[in-house]
């Protein structure tokens, strides 16, 4: 189970910054000009592309972040400003060269297909002014970061000499320097804490052809030897991940769908970051990131991966699991919040349910037919006790959550010990709110909140209260 809520690492990145920006349309006819598509442009949209991708990542788990990079004097980098200021992550450290292009990748989409690419960027080295300056601020702020993390796109600014600069300055600190490394030469990123190669990626840098376990254990080694790292990495793609410290490990993939494999190295890089700069081990921070990787192919586009995403996702990779489904004051609050700004619409309903019988599970049935998201408010054993006597309720809490939460019908359980649940819907603000038939008439706790009530009418000869009755007497 991850447990890596409510953590905010401090990660600074310095890589390749690049705006990805899509032209999205339609095509119905070819030029009478040339034989090219005529695509009908409806909309644009950018994002942030290359080491912001990385960004996006590490905010989407809720990381704080920062950045050095090198950009020009022109529009795009001010666009790539206001697009890094928007998910609140100071510009300062950016540099400025004025010969520099920044980097903007443009991509035509029509039906779904990318049509045609279009790149405007530079791709020389930065020069020694800029080196010069971004040791500079490394040297100042490295102390106050968890992690660094190099992203190298290849487009000039990680050169040989400022990249082992960053190094050493890191391990000086006794800071982990991850690296998601490009080209074929990575005698650069010697002394780093580890490389995220992919297969192909290992193979040519290590001049060998990664076949089976036998070249994979080869290459893996070669990489670790040859870099000095740490720890060597591998990513496998659908057969998962290879790590290497004192012997082979190799960690399955956990994705169900594939969608677009676009930005998963990014992914990667990010959320191994965030799990080391949380104490987690080599080990645990690749099964992290196999998770959030397997979220991030699941999308679109340079998709991230909320914690809250990981959670559920690994959640439905054991969903014999119940207790995955059985969450805190404080955990709801957050899913909450996640699932509103997806426009899902949530229903609450809540009681006892002491021994849980057909009419319960009818019950809960029609109650999730409201809705997207059915949260429900089981009353703990001392609210139990306070509506039905000392004797009840006969299950404890914590198995009555556990039996509620393995029913297919309900999302989450949430225990309250008021003897009412007035203050769990004001937390939650559900879309719904369900009772049973019996309140028809009755003032409901809760019922100013919620924007809709639903009553639901009971089987009759259903309750637990008849069934305790019956083994009573039998």
């Amino acid at each position: 189970m991850i447990d890596l809520q409510n953590k905010t690492p401090k990660i600074l990145v310095i890589g390749d910054l690049m705006i990805d920006h899509y032209l999205w349309g339609s095509c119905e006819r070819i030029s009478p000009e040339a034989p090219v598509q005529v695509i009908s442009v409806d909309r644009e949209s950018t994002v942030l592309g290359g080491a912001g991708n990385v960004i996006n990542n590490l905010k989407a788990l809720g990381a704080e972040v920062d950045v050095i990079s090198v950009v020009s004097e022109c529009n795009t980098s001010e666009e790539l400003k206001d697009l890094l200021r928007s998910i609140m992550v100071d510009t300062k450290h950016l540099i400025t060269q004025k010969d520099r292009v920044t980097s903007k990748k443009s991509r035509i989409i029509a039906a779904n297909q990318q049509v045609i690419r279009y790149d405007r960027e530079s791709t020389d080295e930065i020069n020694n002014k800029s080196q010069i300056a971004i040791l500079k601020i490394f040297k100042t702020i490295v102390s106050n970061y968890d992690v660094i993390l190099l992203s190298d796109y290849g487009k000039g600014l990680l050169t040989f000499d400022l990249t082992q600069s960053l190094i050493g300055i890191a391990n000086e600190n006794k800071k982990k320097l991850l690296v998601d490394p490009k080209g074929i030469d990575y005698s650069k990123y010697k002394g780093a804490y580890l490389l995220t190669p992919n297969k192909k990626e290992a193979s040519e840098a290590t001049h060998s052809v990664i076949k089976d376990n036998e070249s994979l254990t080869q290459a893996i080694k070669s990489l670790k030897e040859q870099c000095n790292l740490e720890v060597s990495l591998i990513t496998l793609s659908e057969q998962g991940v290879a790590v290497f410290d004192n012997e082979l490990r190799i960690h399955p993939t956990v994705a169900i769908e594939v969608f677009d494999v676009t930005g998963a190295g990014d992914t990667v890089l990010a959320s191994l970051g965030f799990a080391l700069s949380c104490n987690k081990t080599i080990d645990e921070a690749i099964k992290f990131a196999n998770i959030a990787s397997g979220v991030v192919v699941g999308k679109i586009g340079s998709a991230t991966a909320t914690l809250n995403e990981i959670i559920e996702y690994e959640s439905s990779l054991n969903r014999s699991s119940s207790e995955e489904h059985i969450k805190t004051w404080d955990e709801i609050s957050s899913i909450v919040a996640e699932l509103k700004n997806k426009d899902k619409k949530i229903i609450f309903t809540n009681g006892c349910f002491d021994i849980l019988h057909t009419g319960h599970v009818r019950y809960l049935e029609k109650t999730k037919s409201f809705g997207d998201i059915l949260i429900l408010g089981l009353n703990s054993d001392n609210s139990v006790r306070k509506l039905k006597g000392e004797k009840r309720p006969i299950n404890s809490q914590v198995d009555r959550a556990y039996i509620l939460a393995s029913l297919e019908v309900i999302d989450y359980v949430v225990i309250f010990d008021d003897d009412t649940p007035y203050d769990l819907i004001n937390l939650i603000q559900p879309d719904v709110l369900v009772k049973g038939g019996d309140y028809e008439g009755k003032e409901i706790v809760g019922q100013g909140i919620a924007k809709e009530l639903k009553l639901v009418k009971f089987i009759d000869n259903k309750s637990s209260t008849q069934i305790i009755e019956r083994i009573q007497k039998s």
